[in-house]
């Protein structure tokens, strides 16, 4: 190998490991701070880090498999390097990265990913309060899928898990206080808007895959053998012995942004199924006799002046079209 070239291949290799390292530096920052209980501009500083982290992350993996990652126009049989106007080579930022073929990123991945750049977009030239419990689920998969790529990429000695724990709280949350909670939570409406127009067009598979949000609901679970009485948390499959011999158990599961209907589709849906005299007047009657619009997001949501029904606003629709199946028509 002439001098030239081993010089050339250890440059490649010190910017690669530089940009692991300085990666791996963001990932770790963006879970401190949000995991930090004196900070409150947690989702913000967090999803731009974490963008960061995969950025550089991603330039390292194409540095390593000599993947040009800069951007470039061709003239004639050279390429003309896009720059900035103080000289630097102009990179692919990660949206680029996530839709180059060539670096192997997992659909479901991408849809965090890009989920949490299109929040980024809205939250980078104004500023935003009340999300962090909204997009939490999102950030945990992210962190996951960060660590998992990481490692494929460069080896498990890379990893971060070994540095990373559960966030400790001060203070338990017991079932009233978490439905105070959640009633109380308003997202802004251009975040609202946000994530809505990117979930619904959504597949429910894609939707519930855990590299898109990683929900976990957390269970209390009180245990006579004192080797286990140490773990704070313990995953346990529900059908196991372990779950059937739990003496007092409990569940308390954050709610997350569902599925969302128009009323002109729910009563498209309740007419196919067979209540073909549920008209726009029987729904509105409906909703204004229970109150649902006023019960907080309990059965749906305002997102821009547009007011989207949940699944179990749904089912109580489905529930009246059945015990007034004479009236609609019903079987």
């Amino acid at each position: 190998m002439k001098m030239s070239e081993k010089k050339r291949v250890r440059r490649t290799h010190s910017i690669r490991q530089e940009l692991i390292v300085k990666s791996r530096e963001a990932a770790l920052a963006a879970v401190q701070i949000f995991n930090s209980p004196m900070i409150t501009f947690k989702s913000e500083v967090f999803i731009v880090l974490m963008n960061i982290a995969w950025t550089y992350m991603l330039h390292a993996y194409c540095r390593g498999q000599g993947i040009e990652y800069r951007y470039f126009s061709a003239a004639g049989k050279r390429r003309r390097f896009s720059k900035t106007k103080h000289g630097a080579h102009k990179h692919w930022e990660l949206e680029r990265c996530l839709d180059e073929k060539l670096i192997p990123i997992d659909n479901d991945t991408k849809n965090n990913l890009k989920f949490l750049i299109g929040i980024r977009h809205e939250i980078e030239h104004q500023m935003t309060s009340r999300i962090d419990d909204a997009l939490s689920a999102k950030f945990q998969a992210c962190c996951l899928n960060y660590n998992e790529y990481i490692k494929r990429f460069f080896g498990n000695e890379c990893g971060i898990d070994k540095y990373l724990a559960f966030s400790l709280q001060f203070t338990s949350i017991n079932a009233e206080q978490t439905s105070t909670l959640l009633k109380q939570t308003q997202l802004p409406a251009h975040i609202r808007s946000c994530i809505s127009n990117f979930e619904d067009g959504m597949t429910e598979a894609e939707y519930n895959h855990p590299h898109f949000a990683y929900r976990v609901a957390f269970e209390r679970i009180l245990v006579n053998n004192k080797r286990r009485a140490d773990k704070v948390i313990e995953f346990i499959d529900s059908k196991s012995e372990l779950a059937a011999s739990v003496q007092t158990t409990y569940a308390v599961i954050k709610r997350t942004e569902g599925p969302k209907f128009r009323p002109s589709t729910i009563v498209a849906m309740m007419r196919s199924e067979g209540f073909a005299r549920f008209y726009m007047h029987a729904h509105t009657t409906l909703w204004k006799s229970l109150n649902a619009k006023e019960q907080g997001d309990e059965f749906g949501v305002n997102v821009e002046g547009c007011w989207y029904w949940y699944e179990n606003w749904v089912e109580v629709v489905r529930k009246h079209c059945r015990d007034n199946a004479d009236t609609y028509g019903g079987a």
